[in-house]
């Protein structure tokens, strides 16, 4: 029969306090999240805004948001949900709050915190705050700049279109620092753990406890990070991350283009042409921005005037989610002599598109159909395999001091030590699979010349069409959002 003294049933009570609370904040997340994207995807966003805002940290009903969130995931839901509600002010002031969080998590990191960091490392990255990454910064100042322009308030979208490209052009630096920051962090959890075998060797007092602590199992970081065994899993678990054609570093087309475009209906043709330019070199198959970076530059030449144009702009389907890939099965980075060794890696789950493009009628003569611009799946594929080797290392890193624990409370307590080290090593081994789900999963445009009569019609295939009257404006954008294949379209169109 086991015997359990005071010191073995403490740790028991501990590991199972610590694994209730982790299984309870799981459920919240897997319960809350999927009733959001239902609402978003069938077009409920009066739902999705009030379970998200209630999520990000508002108190007082409509009109009064949030000035700051600890809640930056849900801060985002919030704001997307609101701006398809075409509640503009609630939606900036959801971003806003936002891009604080975002300002504060790249001015500290998530490696400022040394026991945050810690606590991540010794259960798993849920305990902290959502990481954001640098497709959130730029979309969140891309969709402000969009609730201005529709609220025809045009110098404060002109500041968010470029409060968003210079969030892509220090991308590169902020994430280089991140790296630094992993591999300097990495060096000193290393550092540590020698100087602490190094003391145990030091404050031994007889050759049996030396002899006992030279034969015990050494913490080796780097090697356990260069496990073949893990690269071969990696391997086949990441496979499709090779199969896309990556984007520029941090690069999104949709906000490059649409502050060529907005630039370019407001008369900056100077910028409008780089970024234009710059988008055409990464969509060269779509027609309309070859179009439109054409006609700026003939513009800037004088050989031609602005016509009268229309562009619509459509926002379809949803973008990725991440799901948990387990390795559940003995991987013995030092030892054989544990109960249980598991490691967790998220994976992109991507979705289908709500429709293939959208025809622009008149008349029931088709003018155009809606071509890519931007693919999200791969903007967020294209950041997500940059993050995967500092994923895998400090879910490598947390696997290791984990069985290194397990094995520590094997010895020390025996089977029943190793069991509830195993259990808890099991309980904590999860996956950080948080992501901004609202956006969507491409952009797509279309450009045509403005009828006479200033009507068009939009029809997506095999659904009900749009009938959009235009205002009286030289220009028009239309912007158009459909989630998920029959969810009701909405639409706006921006004030030029």
């Amino acid at each position: 029969m086991l015997k359990v003294n005071a010191k073995s049933h403490g740790l028991l009570l501990l590991l199972v306090w610590i694994g209730l609370l982790l299984m309870s904040g799981c459920a919240t997340l897997n319960t809350d999240l999927p009733a959001f994207n239902t609402n978003f995807r069938t077009g409920a966003y009066t739902e999705a805004g009030s379970l998200a805002a209630q999520k990000a940290g508002q108190t007082a009903p409509p009109p009064a948001c949030i000035p700051e969130t600890k809640n930056l995931l849900w801060a985002l839901q919030a704001g997307a949900a609101k701006r398809a509600c075409g509640e503009y002010d609630q939606s900036t002031a959801f971003f806003d709050a936002s891009e604080n969080a975002i300002k504060d998590y790249n001015e500290t990191g998530i490696l400022g915190n040394a026991g945050a960091t810690m606590g991540s490392i010794l259960i798993n990255d849920t305990v902290l705050g959502y990481p954001p990454e640098e497709y959130d910064g730029i979309m969140v100042n891309t969709y402000k700049a969009l609730n201005f322009w529709a609220q025809g308030n045009i110098d404060n979208a002109r500041v968010e279109f470029l409060r968003a490209l210079e969030r892509q052009t220090r991308a590169k630096e902020r994430f280089a620092k991140q790296i630094a920051k992993e591999k300097e962090a990495l060096a000193k959890k290393q550092r540590e753990a020698d100087e602490k075998r190094q003391r145990q060797l030091a404050a031994a007092t007889t050759p049996q406890e030396r002899r006992a602590i030279k034969n015990s199992p050494r913490l080796d970081f780097n090697k356990a990070v260069r496990n073949p065994e893990i690269d071969r899993i990696m391997g086949q678990r990441y496979s499709n991350l090779n199969e896309f054609e990556a984007y520029p570093d941090f690069i999104n087309p949709v906000t490059t283009y649409l502050a060529g475009l907005f630039f370019s209906i407001h008369g900056e043709y100077n910028k409008a042409a780089d970024l234009l330019k710059e988008t055409y070199g990464m969509v060269k198959k779509n027609g309309y921005v070859a179009a439109d970076f054409k006609q700026v530059e003939d513009i800037l030449d004088g050989k031609s005037k602005p016509k009268n144009l229309v562009w619509v702009i459509f926002e379809n389907g949803t973008g990725p989610e991440k799901e948990e890939v387990r390795v559940d099965l003995p991987i013995f980075l030092f030892t054989n002599q544990v109960k249980y060794t598991g490691l967790a890696f998220p994976k992109l789950k991507t979705h289908a598109q709500a429709y293939p493009y959208l025809t622009v009628e008149n008349n029931g003569k088709e003018l155009g159909k809606t071509q890519l611009l931007a693919d999200m799946d791969r903007v967020i594929q294209t950041e997500f395999k940059k993050d995967l080797p500092g994923i895998i290392t400090k879910a490598v890193i947390s696997a290791l001091l984990k069985t290194y624990a397990q094995y520590e409370a094997q010895k020390e307590f025996g089977d029943l030590g190793g069991i509830i080290g195993g259990v808890y090593q099991l309980v904590t081994t999860s996956a950080d699979v948080r992501i901004w789900t609202a956006l969507p999963k491409n952009f797509q445009v279309a450009r045509v010349v403005r009828p006479e009569n200033g009507m068009l019609r939009i029809v997506a295939p095999g659904a009900e069409p749009m009938d959009v009257q235009l205002p009286e404006t030289r220009f028009s954008v239309i912007y158009v959002k459909i989630p998920q294949k029959g969810t009701k379209p909405v639409y706006e169109i921006l004030k030029t």
